[in-house]
């Protein structure tokens, strides 16, 4: 099956009944096949981008694209474009329906949809159907948490829950009801890409550029609590309670020190002014690794505080040299560098992309101009 216009398949997802499938192109067409006959089925496109995320709904009478310019298109399943709207500046990355339909008892029927993108957001969408208006897609709200883009969100079986890995090396777990954050996950080292709840028993899997895939286990008992705003941790690290501290030494496997920190008063602030010196003289832990890993897990909530507090979105960064871009490129990897630091990085025979290892199907740079203007007119407003 090879895509009509000749264009590099970005994205493919089949229907709930497995009838069909849908592939989404580099250059903008989505096709849909007949999956028993493997013929094509009906073609179209996107008016600007790469479509880069798929889903269909769980009755499969429609599906959505996501593209790399940040549109979200809706689809019935004879291929008509029903509605498109701009979602993600900077671009979609992924999009996923809750499989659990909602109904008010009526003659409408409402499907949840998750999007994530470039700007650091996770939106909340809700498609409805009714008999005289058809099909509608409306924006519910957006979800924050987030400091850098967001590369992968995924509802659980019931629609309870939905998940999102970032750029910001977390994983995040929300109430779909209340909107609330259940768990904040901080065990990955480098980018969170992707991530997924198993159907039917309470596990997470969330996998990263560390090389890692990680294995949750929710415990139900302590799901139900979870939805309370009051045992949530605050956003700033520095304002942590000692409750709040002992939350997270949980969450990092460091459970056996809650009573030691809690003794000492070990506040968010305290925390963060944590040194070698004062674990061992102060807090008297004797064990070399178990200090080491105390140390290495308060940099990595040091390094957090810092991207928070320099106000420099994450995705105006640059992957290689970390610091706010001049003149971005795209590379045939779909992410942006700075253009010097990415000729720098080909020019010593490094074909491989510096964002996922993989090698580069080609070492031509695209300016990126959408980037340089948003930039622009971040730096003119962070200058007033």
């Amino acid at each position: 099956m090879e895509q009509p216009s000749g264009s590099p398949v970005r994205v493919c997802q089949f229907s709930p009944d497995s009838t069909c499938l849908v592939s989404g192109a580099a250059d903008g067409t989505v096709v849909m096949w007949n999956a028993q006959s493997y013929k094509l089925y009906r073609c179209g496109s996107v008016k600007d981008g790469s479509l880069v995320a798929c889903a269909f709904s769980p009755t499969g009478t429609l599906f959505v694209t996501g593209s790399s310019c940040g549109d979200l298109t809706l689809w019935d399943d004879k291929m008509r474009c029903l509605h498109s709207e701009k979602a993600h500046d900077l671009g979609i990355t992924c999009c996923d329906f809750s499989s659990q339909p909602i109904s008010d008892g009526e003659q409408t029927h409402f499907f949840r949809l998750a999007s994530c993108g470039q700007d650091c957001q996770i939106k909340m969408w809700v498609v409805s159907f009714t008999h005289v208006s058809g099909f509608e897609l409306k924006y519910k709200s957006t979800l924050s948490g987030h400091s850098a883009p967001v590369l992968a969100c995924a509802f659980s079986h019931n629609g309870q829950m939905l998940v999102s890995g970032s750029v910001d090396k977390s994983v995040i777990v929300y109430d779909t009801n209340t909107e609330n954050i259940l768990y904040t996950l901080t065990q990955h080292t480098r980018y969170v890409t992707t991530c997924a709840f198993a159907p039917n028993i309470l596990l997470l899997a969330t996998g990263s550029m560390d090389k890692t895939v990680n294995i949750w286990q929710f415990d139900p008992e302590a799901l139900c609590q979870a939805g309370s705003t009051e045992d949530q941790p605050k956003q700033f690290i520095e304002d942590w309670s000692e409750d709040d501290v002992s939350a997270w030494l949980c969450a990092q496997g460091l459970e056996d020190l809650t009573g030691l920190f809690k003794m000492n008063n070990i506040d968010g602030r305290e925390l963060l002014n944590l040194t070698k010196e004062s674990l061992a003289d102060d807090l008297k832990i004797e064990s070399l690794g178990l200090r080491s890993k105390v140390l290495r897990k308060i940099e990595e909530l040091r390094t957090k505080v810092k991207t928070l507090s320099s106000g420099v979105p994450d995705e105006f960064i640059c992957p290689i040299t970390r610091e706010l871009m001049k003149e971005p490129v795209i590379a045939s990897d779909g992410y942006s560098y700075e253009k010097e630091a990415m000729e720098n990085w080909i020019s010593k025979k490094k074909r491989t992309s510096p964002m996922t290892n993989l090698v580069l199907p080609s070492v031509v740079l695209i300016p990126n101009r959408t980037l340089k203007m948003a930039i622009n007119r971040w730096l003119e407003t962070h200058q007033k």
